[in-house]
Formats: C-alpha cells, structure tokens, sequence
C-alpha cells in the first residue's frame, strides 16, 4: 500500500511542479536577464546597479501584465526579494557592531528613530498617511533600497503602492550615488579626520555599497570604519520592521503579531553567523545571492511600474525624501562636531 500511494501522488507532485515552473520561468527569466544586465553596465561603465536595474525594468512595463510574464515578475517582487532581505543577516557580526563603543551605538540608535519620526512627521503635510514616512524614513535611516524593499513588504498595501516603493527606491539609490562623490569632500572641507569622516560616511549614506565606495575612498581605516557603522545600521532593520508590524497590529485592534518568514529567516541567519562557525566561501556565496536576490527584486519592480505613473508622483514625495537625507545629514554632523 505505502508503495502504491507513492506512485499516486507522485506524478501529481510533479505535475505540481512542472505547472509552477511553466507559469513563472518567462517572467523569471525576463527580471533576471535585466539583471545580469544592469550589473554588466554598472561593472563597465560606473553607476548603481539597482538604479539600471529600475530603468530597463520600466522600459518593459508593457509585460507586467501579460499572462506569460505577469507571475514570474510577481514572484520575483515578493518572494525573491523576501528572500534576498533575509540572507542580510549574515553580514551583521556583533563584534563589529560592539567595537564601535556604547556612546557612538547609542548614536546610531538615536539618529535611525529621529529620522524614521522626521519623515512620519513630514509625510502628513505632504498628503501622505504615517506609512510612506516610515518607508521613506526607514529607507533613509537603516540600508536605503534593501530596506525601502523590506518595509513595503510589512505595510499594508491599501496604504502604500508600488509606486511609492520605486519612487523611495530610485530617489535614495540616487541620492546615494551623489553622496558617495559629495560626502567625503564635505566631510574633509569641515576638518573631520579619517575616522569622523567614516564614521559619518557610514551613518549617513544609505546603500551599503556606495558606503564602502565613499569609506574606502578616503582611507583605509575610514573604510573600515564606515563599513561597520553602516553595519550596525543594517542590523536595526529586523527591530524596525517588528516595530512597524506593532503599530500596524494596534492600528487594526489586533493584538496578536505573526512575523513574516523572511524576517524570522533573517534573525535566524544573524545568530547564525555570530555563533557558529561558517566557511568563507559560504559566506561569499551567500552575500552574492543576496546581492542577486535584491536586484532581481528590483528589476522586477521596475517592470511592474510605468513611466506614466512616475510622472505623477508628485514633489511633496520627493521632498518627504530629500527632508529625511539633509535632516539625517545634519543631525550626525551635529553629533560628530560637538560630541567626538
């Protein structure tokens, strides 16, 4: 009998599969040639790799909604990115996170939340709910476009859209790029030394990569430096987005909180990586997924966006943005000049 069920279910289970496979894999492979794409032209001729990523995914919106492609594109918007998000957290090393010193953590703690509440604060005048603050302001405070994914994948999509997601993406990857370029002259231009200038560097700019571009660019130990604080800032992204599902519970008058599984796969992943031992090899490839999930995500999301949509997005969007950089900005200078 135990044999003859397994040759029932058994080819249902692959005719399962071979109908999933068939429903997602054009979508899949549209999203991940633009991929592959945007990373070539960002190794070969400079610029961010999500931001190429955003642009060519928008210039085939026209199969976001074809029945060949309509399921890969949305799997690789939600799943995908889920999973990316989730193998973060084998980049947080407590160690790291420790050597930064009591004060300057508590430091970064305070600038995360005066952010995250300055862009909540700006988004109601900009005639936006508390939610496009929180993406926003989160984007800005903890790892710019990976976090900006993470948020809107907790929000209610009632109140945020996607294209408030790409608009929050491509406006912090851009922003990001300028710093990387602007921050270190401005840093240098104010006498900050090497590990001030990293230091800010670090909790200031919003990608993780133009983080190590602008550090190292200075020196080596403001490299260093600002790789580790941008670290701690991505280690906050798990507190945050528990943080939001409670409000979100309260605001529904339910009082129960059901974490999402990526988020429970990425606290997972950082205990795993600071209390155990794994192959470096393991690690890179697991940063390289990562790395490759995220921009999947990101090509995916651009596909489902159209130009026309773009237009209309509005400046007070923008500016919600651009308030929550310069405050950010500001803020950290403050605390370099008069506290270090």
């Amino acid at each position: 009998m135990r044999g003859l069920r397994r040759n029932v279910t058994h080819p249902v289970t692959m005719r399962a599969v071979h109908a999933l496979i068939a429903a997602h894999w054009r979508g899949l492979a549209l999203v991940c040639v633009i991929a592959v794409t945007a990373q070539f032209l960002s190794e070969h001729y400079g610029g961010p790799a999500m931001l190429f990523a955003l642009l060519i995914g928008m210039a085939f919106n026209f199969l976001a909604h074809d029945p060949a492609t309509e399921p890969g594109v949305g799997l690789a918007s939600r799943d995908v990115l889920r999973l990316g998000v989730a193998l973060l957290g084998l980049r947080i090393a407590f160690s790291d996170i420790a050597a930064l010193g009591l004060t300057n953590i508590e430091a970064i703690l305070g600038l995360i939340v005066l952010t995250i509440l300055m862009a909540t604060l700006m988004a109601r005048p900009a005639g936006r709910s508390w939610h496009y603050g929180a993406l926003t302001g989160g984007a800005v405070a903890i790892c710019g476009a990976s976090a900006a994914l993470a948020i809107s994948a907790v929000l209610p999509k009632t109140r945020i859209s996607e294209r408030d997601t790409l608009l929050t993406v491509v406006a912090v990857t851009t922003l990001s790029t300028v710093a990387m370029v602007a921050y270190p002259v401005l840093f240098a231009a104010l006498g900050f030394d090497h590990r001030q200038a990293g230091f800010l560097i670090g909790a200031t700019i919003h990608d993780v990569a133009q983080v190590v571009g602008a550090g190292y660019s200075v020196s080596e130990a403001a490299g260093d430096t600002a790789t580790i604080v941008k670290l701690m800032r991505v280690a906050m992204l798990p507190v945050v987005l528990v943080a939001l599902m409670m409000v979100l519970r309260s605001e529904a008058g339910s009082k129960r909180i059901t974490l999402p599984w990526f988020l429970v796969a990425f606290i997972a992943l950082v205990a795993v990586a600071n209390f155990m031992a794994l192959p470096a090899t393991l690690m890179d490839a697991a940063g390289f997924i990562s790395r490759a999930c995220l921009l999947v995500a990101v090509a995916a999301l651009g596909v489902k966006t159209s130009l026309a949509d773009m237009r209309d997005v509005g400046l007070a969007k923008v500016l919600v943005i651009l308030g929550a950089t310069f405050g950010l900005l500001l803020m950290a200078i403050t605390y370099v000049g008069i506290l270090t």
